[in-house]
């Protein structure tokens, strides 16, 4: 009995897409994870940036007093930052359709929200590349455990706490001053540096 085996002459352009997107041999290395984890952090540096910059003063409270986080609106780089949604908006989505104008998303904080979602979905897709990579290269995946740690405490900060409060006005603001801020409120309200808890979460940060 004979066996043929005929070599195909050309992969199909998706085949040697997926080829070049698992890669190890790439420069850097990509991934599965990598495709949704570049648009989301290109997506969340341009509008930080754009807002940090340019962002309208935002009605964090709800209360018709915007605060003014931009640098055009007097601010400098310590004391900049992207405003947290409005407490108008509560835990509500709120993409850009569904404002009325953009002038209104703007108002009430939509670039935070828009921010923060990308930025997490972005890092949890840093995770799992690494994890992927690892696992490409015949590695454990204990270098994915470890960064997971920052991972873990940026998600409580825009995304637990705002949740448990009811609001994504009380997220981090994206700024220096405002980080601090944040921190400073957070213990005063909180007790936050006795729990024990947050105890085993800095120690395994570290």
């Amino acid at each position: 009995m004979t066996t043929t085996l005929q070599r195909r002459e050309s992969a199909s352009v998706w085949e040697r897409f997926c080829n070049w997107i698992t890669s190890t041999e790439n420069r850097l290395y990509i991934g599965w994870f990598g495709v949704l984890m570049i648009p989301t952090l290109l997506a969340a540096t341009t509008c930080f940036i754009i807002a940090f910059i340019a962002a309208p003063p935002v009605d964090i409270d709800g209360i018709r007093e915007p605060v003014a986080g931009s640098l055009i609106y007097g601010n400098n780089i310590i004391s900049g930052a992207v405003v947290p949604s409005s407490n108008a908006i509560g835990l509500h989505f709120y993409p850009i359709w569904e404002a009325a104008s953009l002038d209104e998303w703007l108002y009430n904080g939509g670039p935070y929200q828009l921010v923060v979602f990308h930025f997490l979905i972005g890092v949890f897709c840093y995770l799992g590349r690494e994890w992927e990579l690892s696992y490409r290269l015949g590695m454990r995946p204990w270098i994915c455990l470890a960064f997971s740690a920052p991972v873990a405490a940026a998600t409580a900060v825009f995304l637990i706490y705002p949740i448990g409060q009811g609001s994504f006005s009380d997220g981090m603001p994206l700024g220096i001053s405002g980080t601090f801020n944040f921190m400073i409120v957070f213990q005063a309200e909180h007790n936050i540096l006795m729990h024990p808890f947050h105890q085993l979460g800095v120690a395994g940060v570290f």
